[in-house]
């Protein structure tokens, strides 16, 4: 249903009934609560606002429960997961590090180039609104078939959005994944994180207080861009949904880049109270979470709005999500200093309003009062609905269950297959996609030249480095739920920890079809549940992020996809540690047990078609044993290299580690199990290191100490490529086909 008609149509009718609210995509038993809420019928304009704010997307009414299981607190958390625009943690030395990651899925699905660009502009509003400065940003991104036409367009836009939006920003793309599966056909994911830098004693809060302080709208005026975007978002794409184009924002980053300075500099007058970005449901969520999180009530004056369309009504000021916009409370009497610098940046800054002591929202146009409702019945937290859904284990499991290894033919030729996965699109090289993004501006970006696991910035001014990363293999959680959510929390862990860094804390992206199906409710939970498991383990508590429903398909939903953007600290830029080979002559060495196993690896899906089959082994223990042996190791200095066995097993993992300097292998391997498996297979807590022969008989007796199992595999060569005594060629040609694999198709 085309969204903006219905509003204009009911917006003059008199009488509010249920259809109403049902058009609005509220339940029947909302729309009862509501006028229970309010001791009356809602009007219009009312009974929207609860629309935007009880939507999912704003209300996370079926997720809260579970998501106030995982670890929230301890570690180097400096606010409480969930209190603010994003997570704020301790880097030391009086600076914080402030990221979170979020979804732009239904936008991007209609409109790839302003979806995803809005999707990059929002998640740096969330950073800059606390007072932190963004230094750099990833993305996950997952699509369908690469060579669907359809696929193609959607991968151009979104790709084109995110280069645009960040490269004029000026926030560096410093790394991401990509992942191509029939399931994202319709529905592709596009999740956005940024990371920024701050004095930790300089936080903003988004909270409004003291009574008599005047509210501020500032940034670019509002359109009819976005209305209704948190509903729509809330709901399944389906046939109609390109009628919905108008609930697609659009972007301007160079607004966003004034925008940003601005909001720094208005901080240092000492001025501000509060401070939040105008997202999802536009102004009527700025105020009501700012007023219920202080305590207070907001009189706004609607018709004081700067707006770029005529005659807009208040629901359509309401619900506008007009992008590069904040809502600022100042403190009275202060009001000039903060004129003075949006002036400066030739940005409006106009007094809407200001904080009552009542609890009510009252929205007033030209006089007349056109809404009032309580702030914290709106919000998450305070009187927005939160639901226990139930869930059935998914019926396809028992195609899982029924998976037998004996049913695929053992390799032969492992040169061949090799060949085959190494241009894969979910392993070949995303050169295509990240060539378009702008990695050095700014200048902190140290991954460029020297490849780690996760991408490393310089925190400039705070003597220190983040290791970032984002992650998630949702075949893997597909096959299991609770095991893939554990080894998406622990490969970003175990990216991070190779690059020589220590995780302290998670964000995440949940991606899910439909709430109501209780297999997908099944999937979300136990996907929950093993996040939070592994988060514990690895003490990464998670500082926030974002839940996205109804990501579906005709055929079904898209695989569960719990992507989770994790930072880590380097204390000691010279413990960094990168992927790629180092020297010829050096030997390689497997850290971790090499298991007889396939299960959901890309070779058993792409190359054998078998779309169910059990998660690759994962042990929690055994992953925290070999993550705290690569720390150790690191800091003795005693490798060279180090990079995680992922996507494509071992082979791969040795191709990807002699790329960047063109350094080949000479392995000798004993293949005590199948050949698939050894080569190919996922299992998880390995990782390829090498090392100086002399520092050898330290490293086994370390292992030995730590009980570790490594395997000496043969050395490092200055090009060659032999295995078992086949030679594989060199190194540069096998690059050849990695790096114009996914152009190739594409062309």
């Amino acid at each position: 249903m085309y969204l903006c008609a219905l509003f204009k149509e009911q917006a003059t009718i008199m009488e509010i009934t249920v259809n109403t609210a049902k058009q609005l995509r509220l339940t029947e038993a909302e729309f009862e609560l509501i006028k229970q809420k309010l001791g009356r019928t809602p009007n219009f304009t009312e009974l929207c606002a609860f629309s935007g704010m009880w939507s999912e997307h704003c209300s996370y009414k079926n997720s809260i429960k579970w998501l106030k299981t995982l670890p929230r607190d301890g570690g180097r958390m400096l606010v409480a997961a969930g209190e603010e625009n994003a997570g704020l943690m301790d880097m030391g030395n009086g600076f914080g590090v402030v990221f979170k990651i979020e979804s732009h899925n239904h936008p991007s699905a209609i409109e790839p180039f302003q979806g995803a660009a809005t999707g990059v502009g929002g998640i740096q509003r969330d950073i800059f609104t606390m007072g932190a400065r963004p230094i750099a940003s990833l993305n996950s991104l997952r699509f369908g078939n690469i060579q669907d036409k359809k696929t193609q367009r959607l991968l151009a836009g979104v790709v084109h959005g995110i280069g645009h939006y960040g490269n004029c920003f000026g926030v560096p793309t410093v790394g991401g994944e990509v992942y191509f599966e029939n399931c994202y056909h319709t529905n592709p994911l596009v999740n956005a994180m940024s990371v920024g830098i701050m004095r930790s004693d300089k936080m903003i809060s988004a909270t409004a207080e003291g009574i008599g302080n005047p509210v501020f709208f500032v940034g670019s005026a509002t359109g009819k861009d976005g209305i209704g975007g948190a509903s729509f978002a809330s709901a399944e794409i389906t046939a109609e949904s390109t009628e919905e184009l108008p609930a697609v924002q659009v972007g301007d980053p160079f607004q966003e880049k004034k925008l940003l300075e601005a909001c720094l500099e208005v901080i240092d007058t000492n001025a501000i109270v509060g401070m939040q970005d105008m997202g999802a449901a536009g102004i009527i969520c700025s105020t009501a979470e700012m007023s219920a999180k202080g305590g207070v009530g907001m009189r706004i004056d609607l018709d004081k709005v700067p707006t770029r369309q005529k005659n807009m009504k208040a629901w359509e000021l309401l619900l506008s999500e007009s992008q590069e916009r904040m809502l600022i409370v100042v403190e009275k009497g202060k009001e000039e200093a903060v004129l003075k610098v949006f002036e400066k940046w030739d940005l409006s800054c106009s007094k809407i309003g200001e904080v009552t002591g009542d609890g009510l929202l009252k929205f007033y146009m030209h006089g007349v009062l056109e809404a009032e409702i309580p702030a914290y019945e709106l919000v998450l937290g305070g009187g927005a609905p939160q639901y226990t859904r139930e869930y059935t284990e998914p019926k396809y499991f028992d195609k899982i269950k029924s998976f037998s290894t004996d049913s695929i033919q053992d390799i032969t030729d492992v040169k061949a297959v090799a060949e085959q996965l190494i241009q894969i699109p979910n392993i070949a090289s995303k050169r295509w996609v990240y060539t378009q993004y702008d990695s050095m501006v700014g200048a902190g970006n140290a991954s460029t030249n020297a490849p780690s696991d996760a991408s490393i910035v310089l925190a400039k001014g705070t003597g220190k480095a983040l290791a970032i990363t984002v992650d998630c293999n949702s075949k893997y959680v597909f096959a299991d739920p609770y095991v893939g959510g554990m080894i998406a929390v622990a490969e970003a862990a175990r990216n991070i920890v190779c690059s020589g860094a220590e995780p302290i804390g998670v964000t995440n992206c949940l991606n899910f079809g439909n709430p109501y199906d209780p297999e997908v409710y099944y999937q979300f939970v136990k996907a929950v549940t093993g996040m939070g498991d592994a988060c514990k383990k690895f003490n990464t508590p998670v500082t926030g992020g974002n839940v996205s429903f109804y990501n579906q398909n005709p055929d079904g939903p898209v695989y569960p996809t719990p992507t989770i953007g994790m930072v880590g600290i380097l204390d000691d830029f010279n413990n960094r540690m990168t992927l790629n080979f180092k020297n010829a002559g050096d030997t390689i060495v497997l850290i971790g047990q090499q298991q007889n196993d396939i299960g959901s690896s890309e070779y058993l899906h792409k190359l054998n078609a078998v779309e169910y089959s059990p998660a690759p082994y994962f042990d929690l223990e055994e992953e925290f044993k070999v993550q705290q042996f690569v720390t150790a190791i690191i800091k003795e200095k005693l490798i060279e290299s180090a990079h995680d066995i992922s996507e494509g097993g071992l082979a791969i993992t040795l191709l990807e580690s002699g790329f960047h300097s063109n350094l080949g292998f000479n392995i000798s391997a004993t293949e005590s199990i199948r050949k698939d498996a050894y080569w190919f297979g996922e299992a998880q807590s390995r990782v390829v290191v090498s090392i100086n022969e002399k520092q050898l008989e330290k490293l086994t007796a370390l292992a030995a100490q730590s009980g570790i199992s490594i395997t000496t595999l043969g050395t490092v060569t200055d090009g060659g490529i032999s295995v078992n005594g086949n030679n594989w060629g060199t190194i540069t040609e096998w690059k050849e086909k990695y790096d114009t694999a996914i152009e190739k198709l594409l062309n």
